[in-house]
């Protein structure tokens, strides 16, 4: 059988279900899905209790993908005897990175022009962005899509792009060298090929995820969620397109619709009662949602499924062609104009104006930027240098504008760069006694209106970014206390109500790095006969990991576990999980800061979290009086 990497005839392989040739029926069934899915990543956004589970829409367009893509494969392999790698990778570059790189190019300008959101801090997330590693980006540098403080990055919403990207890249070889090396490789063979590597990938979240923690590294990594993308490459073996589309199928309609209300039912049901925490997503939930997507799809393929003729409804068929450009601005358009303060709820004005800005913007991103370009046809102006360039090959001509587009945006890339080192080379100036983390972006924002270093304090910078307070007797101390950025920014005052005490303050600390610091102070003997634990700032932890903190700290020494007060749904969870580690421990105390700030706004910052001279006083104080009462 030959591989032969030749030109195929008339074959798109396109993940849009519009119409490719007479072998490729327009399924308006598959835009519905598209559209349901987008919307419910939207309203996920909004902060709708209604949509707690609207993250799973990406789920969605995972399995989609996967079975437009390979369907289109398989049918070129079928046809042609060969899969044409270059043409298929072409049109996917041309299907997706000219839109994208409007995108970019716009926010990235935007934010270089009014500093909305801190325009500085975004230079990374454009560059992955631009070579489709987003996801891998945010997992090395700890962003977390659940937690974070700050202006929020209007490119996080790209790692789904990134994860479809590599599969775009990978699938395809894989493809072509499992065919290769089978001697016989029919169909039966190939779906469970498929469907060993989608439990491959299903097993990696199961082992990957740990309860109780942020779940960001499963649900950015390719390797935990491929199985999406694999579930719907193997329902494009079990329902081709081109067999849906044959009068035959008719009498399987029926059965086909049986199955897709059931998916449907399960889709819904798991969109709106499922939550980001839901422990039950990452060990078999978004297995189990794949599923239930692969039904919709086989039956919303179908021409004649009562399904895909109700996914097919006009309105939902016109936001389904539209979604890509719908789901590239729904996010910049959110952040850059919702309010900065987290403690504002939902404007439902507000809300219905950034649907109304999402619209408009994907309608224009359609009709003048993927359309044209997808079919050749793009002319967006005819000056002079237009004229020059006109009667080149289409190939140099898109060569021409994606190099001016990519040279426009790192040039923005390069300037908001360098405003990032100028700033941080003035902050150091003006503060050098505080740092903050590498990544400081997407974690919390230490506070701007106070500082931890006063001329009789003896604050030390160590190499990771943490602010280590001492005085002569450190060594020897009786409190040492353990923290995130809220602990910087009452370093000052808890040394004047707490004299001696030993204070390691890091920005955007989470608990599962407590332990190390703990026998780090252990192993310098600066950690005291009492402990103070500030941590939960930044994100849910396991009664695990605390256990483990608890134990190195060990039961000979007083511990103060502070529990948060922040306008952020991993508050209750983790403030459950530090009252619960007290229960059997008598020397383990509970610091409520929670319940003794209650109605006091005014002693915090805009985000909610962080304090105000007055609110870092009576931290200070309440956590003094606390270790006082209990009489250690």
């Amino acid at each position: 059988m030959s591989f032969n990497l030749q030109r195929s005839h008339n074959i798109d392989p396109d993940s849009t279900s519009r119409v490719l040739d007479h072998n490729h029926p327009y399924m308006p069934g598959l835009d519905g899905i598209r559209a349901v899915a987008v919307l419910a990543v939207i309203a996920y956004h909004f902060n709708w209790a209604i949509a707690a589970g609207g993250l799973l829409g990406v789920g969605v367009f995972f399995v989609l993908s996967g079975y437009l893509i390979s369907d289109l494969l398989f049918e070129e392999r079928r046809r042609n005897g060969r899969i044409h790698l270059g043409r298929f990778w072409r049109r996917r570059i041309r299907r997706l990175l000219p839109a994208m790189l409007i995108m970019l190019i716009v926010v990235a300008l935007f934010l270089d022009f009014t500093d909305t959101g801190g325009s500085t801090a975004f230079s990374g997330d454009i560059w992955s962005s631009l070579t489709y590693t987003s996801n891998w980006y945010f997992i090395y540098h700890h962003v977390s899509y659940f937690e974070s403080f700050g202006p929020p990055s209007p490119f996080g919403h790209l790692w789904s792009l990134a994860v479809e990207e590599q599969f775009y890249l990978i699938w395809p070889l894989i493809l072509v060298t499992t065919l290769h090396l089978l001697s016989r490789p029919t169909r039966g063979k190939m779906i469970l090929l498929i469907l060993v590597g989608a439990a491959a990938s299903f097993a990696s979240m199961v082992l990957l995820y740990e309860p109780g923690t942020d779940p960001s590294r499963v649900y950015y990594g390719t390797d935990t969620r491929a199985f999406g993308l694999l579930i719907g490459a193997a329902l494009a073996l079990i329902c081709p397109s081109r067999k849906l589309a044959e009068p035959s199928s008719r009498k399987g309609a029926a059965r086909l619709d049986s199955l897709g209300i059931i998916g449907f039912c399960v889709v819904m049901y798991m969109l709106v009662r499922t939550g980001k925490y839901d422990e039950s997503l990452y060990l078999g939930g978004m297995f189990i949602f794949s599923l239930a997507s692969a039904l919709i799809i086989a039956a919303a393929a179908s021409p004649f499924s009562a399904v895909g003729r109700l996914l097919g409804w006009r309105p939902l068929r016109w936001l389904g062609v539209r979604s890509y450009g719908i789901y590239l601005w729904h996010y910049p358009v959110i952040v850059l104009t919702s309010p900065s303060d987290p403690n504002m709820s939902p404007n439902l004005v507000l809300q219905l104006f950034q649907l109304s800005a999402t619209i408009v913007l994907a309608v224009l991103s359609y009709k003048y930027v993927e359309e044209p370009i997808r079919n050749g046809k793009w002319k967006p102006f005819k000056m002079s240098v237009w004229k020059k360039v006109e009667p080149m090959k289409k190939g140099k001509r898109a060569a021409i504008l994606f190099s001016v587009g990519t040279i426009i945006l790192i040039c923005v890339a390069c300037t908001q760069s360098e405003g990032s080192n100028q700033a941080s080379s003035e902050t150091s100036e003006m503060k050098p006694n505080v740092t903050s983390s590498e990544n400081l972006k997407p974690s919390e924002s230490p506070p701007l209106n106070q500082s931890t270093s006063t001329p009789g304090n003896h604050v030390a910078q160590d190499s990771k970014s943490s602010l280590k307070t001492q005085n002569s007797s450190a060594s020897n101390a009786e409190i040492t206390a353990i923290g995130d950025s809220v602990l910087v920014g009452v370093t000052p005052y808890l040394e004047k109500v707490l004299p001696g005490i030993v204070i390691d303050g890091k920005v955007g600390r989470q608990m599962s790095e407590a332990k190390a610091v703990v026998e780090q102070l252990k192993s310098k003997k600066k950690l005291g006969k009492n402990v103070i634990i500030e941590l939960g700032t930044n994100g849910t932890f396991s009664s695990n990991k605390l256990e483990d903190v608890l134990d190195a700290i060990g039961r000979e020494r007083q511990i103060f576990l502070v529990n948060t007060r922040l306008p952020k749904d991993w508050q209750d969870a983790v403030n459950k999980t530090l009252a619960k580690a007290v229960e059997g421990r008598s020397n383990v105390t509970l610091v409520d800061w929670y319940t003794f700030s209650a109605q006091k706004s005014d002693w915090f910052t805009k985000d909610g979290v962080h304090l105000q001279p007055d609110g870092a006083k009576a931290y200070a104080s309440y956590l003094a009086e606390s270790i006082r009462k209990s009489g250690r």
